[in-house]
């Protein structure tokens, strides 16, 4: 019931911002078309390069939680540029027209950035998959990243011996809230215990650890990393195979109805188009190629 009032600033705010974007340079999107699809294409006369109507004036401020994960990021430093998404991060800020100097960085916990509220981010960036659900309370880019999930267990214990979904089904698995990987976990794996849900990726792997969980799921990337670098003596299980015609995509979170929607899009789709995210990914990713795929 409390809710009416909100909406109807938050409406007011909307054509607020919109009528701005027009005078600023960048085409605001309705919130229909924002919300439906990962936002469309703007060309570069519409979004006026370093002079967009941003957070800070002159500045692009982008989000993302801590700690921040490798092999996204690297030593927990999103602006020291490296790990995929560091470099993905400032790419899209050359396309937009601001050099590194002119990006700032602020901590946003992975469920906050796409929770309903105005934002105090341009974007922000975490391994956040496109969703229906969750284009109801945020925008998103274009992907930057198909991504499938994985599952990971101790080496020698009859999770790691697991060959299909139906062999899932009796262990107890765990994973990060509000992520992609418990949404598997439920909808895909549907095991009968009741699945582990943890605040961060740290609780979830400390778990497998100590053996309160028989495995966790994670996407892809991150479980080779986490085999590779942090818990040698556990293996990827397998991947799951995509939901749907269409991969699950990372995209870039914006403000539900930000009128740098379609700029920041825009500069995805440069990148994409260009080989800039394609050579990133071999970058920072290569490793993250093959697992046994789970059906």
């Amino acid at each position: 019931m409390r809710l009416a009032p909100r909406v109807q600033r938050r409406a007011l705010a909307a054509a607020a911002v919109a009528l701005l974007a027009t005078a600023v340079g960048c085409a605001p999107q309705s919130d229909d078309a924002a919300g439906a699809t990962p936002s469309g294409s703007s060309s570069g006369a519409a979004c006026a390069k370093g002079a967009l109507s941003t957070t800070a004036a002159g500045k692009l401020t982008v989000g993302t939680d801590t700690p921040a994960y490798e092999p996204w990021f690297k030593d927990d430093k999103p602006s020291n540029g490296q790990g995929f998404e560091s470099a993905v991060a400032y790419a899209v800020a050359q396309q937009l027209g601001y050099d590194k100097s002119a990006v700032v960085w602020q901590t946003v916990p992975f469920n906050k950035a796409f929770a309903p509220g105005v934002k105090t981010f341009d974007f922000d960036i975490n391994q956040v998959s496109i969703s229906d659900e969750r284009k109801k309370a945020v925008d998103f880019s274009s992907g930057y990243y198909d991504v499938r999930q994985a599952v990971i267990a101790l080496k020698g214990t009859k999770a790691a011996q697991a060959k299909s979904v139906a062999d899932l089904k009796g262990l107890k698995l765990g994973a990060q809230v509000g992520t992609t990987s418990l949404e598997y976990i439920q909808d895909v794996v549907k095991p009968s215990k009741e699945a582990a849900a943890y605040a961060e990726n740290d609780q979830a792997k400390a778990a497998l650890q100590n053996k309160q969980v028989d495995a966790i799921v994670v996407d892809l990337p991150t479980a080779f990393y986490i085999t590779g670098a942090e818990i040698t003596d556990a293996a990827i299980v397998g991947q799951f195979e995509n939901r749907g015609a269409s991969p699950e995509q990372f995209g870039l979170v914006l403000d539900k109805g930000s009128a740098l929607t379609p700029c920041v899009t825009a500069a995805v789709d440069a990148l994409r188009k260009d080989g800039t995210l394609a050579k990133l990914e071999q970058q920072w990713l290569s490793d993250a190629v093959a697992a046994p795929v789970l059906k």
